[in-house]
């Protein structure tokens, strides 16, 4: 079936070709309202929509935002950001054209010259994880940095704020009256586990707790890896044992679970725990549902997308923005085991999303 043109939109509504393109391209003129509402549904009778190519060459828009990623697309754990960004580019009546290149320097290149050729109104380039990323070559003045940040600056970017969530996380611990806190790190080295352990560090020195070296372990960022680790905390003297875990993501948490599980140990009863990322499908699901730190990815999506398109004024070109990391309170965070039958501090037995601010109180 042959596409509806401009002419057998004039025929029906009885009016010029030049009075439909005024009308359809919505261009000032004296062009009565009673027309253009005819010309209009006339339109959506006869199922003719402008060309939006013409309609980019006359406004310098074509309504579209490239969103290139490494790998945000096929992984389960990011995927929020990229529905941030379609929800605000939607708003703005955009449509994002998304590039996943699984971290291929070429496919990247390709992506880059193929938006830009395609005059794209922004573009944004995101990671899966924050670090620190050289910038590609050929990406267009005002690209938004999305869960990464550039090297040598010249862009705007969002990341998490991962020293003030890690610090969440223990100031948590502390809260609940623990001493001997470990912290379960990654063998990687993201600049994410330099900031929570820099967190981590500065929450002992505030509450005067002296840091144990034999208390900073590290393993694969999974839960086989968070096992392992755990098994080397739980195999200290038992004068030497953490009575709480901070772990550097959920997956790990789940390792640590099952390490104390098969010790006898009951969580928190025994050993209290803390993820960080609130992943979907694991940080609730675990038996007790894990207290956790939330990675704000919809939020950081939202947010490059509304920089990108001019919405959200923020700051320098080079300006890095710190999203807030809210602590998850769930059941995994009770009183050390010698306070136990004794407890001192109310634990909430539902969900509960405390800002940070809140934390600090």
């Amino acid at each position: 079936m042959a596409r509806p043109r401009i002419s057998d939109v004039a025929a029906a509504a009885g009016v010029s070709v030049t009075t439909v393109s005024l009308v359809m391209n919505d261009v000032e003129s004296r062009i009565s309202a009673d027309t253009r509402l005819r010309v209009r549904e006339a339109a959506r009778a006869v199922g003719y929509a402008p060309s939006s190519v013409a309609r980019g060459l006359r406004t310098q828009q074509t309504r579209t935002v490239g969103l290139i990623s490494d790998q945000i697309a096929t992984t389960p754990f990011a995927g929020r950001m990229l529905a941030g960004a379609q929800d605000a580019a939607r708003a703005q009546g955009h449509l994002v054209f998304l590039v996943d290149t699984g971290g291929d320097d070429q496919i990247e290149r390709d992506a880059i010259a193929a938006l830009t050729a395609q005059q794209v109104d922004a573009m944004i380039y995101a990671s899966m994880w924050h670090r620190i990323v050289d910038a590609p070559a050929g990406l267009p003045a005002g690209t938004v940095f999305l869960d990464c940040r550039p090297a040598d600056g010249g862009f705007r970017s969002v990341v998490p704020d991962d020293r003030v969530g890690g610090a969440a996380a223990v100031r948590e611990l502390v809260a609940a009256g623990h001493r001997r806190i470990a912290y379960l790190d990654t063998t990687d080295t993201p600049i994410a586990s330099a900031l929570r352990h820099e967190g981590y560090l500065s929450v002992l020195a505030e509450a005067g707790i002296p840091v144990d070296p034999a208390l900073h372990v590290t393993g694969d960022t999974s839960a086989q890896g968070g096992r392992s680790a755990a098994e080397r905390l739980l195999d200290l003297p038992e004068d030497q044992r953490p009575t709480a875990i901070f772990c550097f993501n959920d997956r790990m948490a789940v390792g640590v679970y099952t390490a104390a599980h098969h010790r006898g140990l009951e969580i928190p009863r025994d050993l209290s725990i803390v993820g960080y990322d609130d992943q979907q499908l694991i940080a609730a699901e675990q038996d007790p549902p894990l207290t956790t730190v939330a990675l704000p990815h919809y939020e950081m999506g939202r947010w490059a997308m509304e920089v990108a398109l001019g919405v959200r004024a923020e700051g320098a070109e080079d300006a890095t923005h710190l999203m807030e990391c809210p602590v998850i309170r769930r059941d995994s965070v009770g009183p050390p085991p010698a306070q136990v039958a004794k407890p001192n501090r109310r634990r909430a037995s539902h969900t509960e999303r405390l800002p940070e601010a809140a934390i600090d109180r």
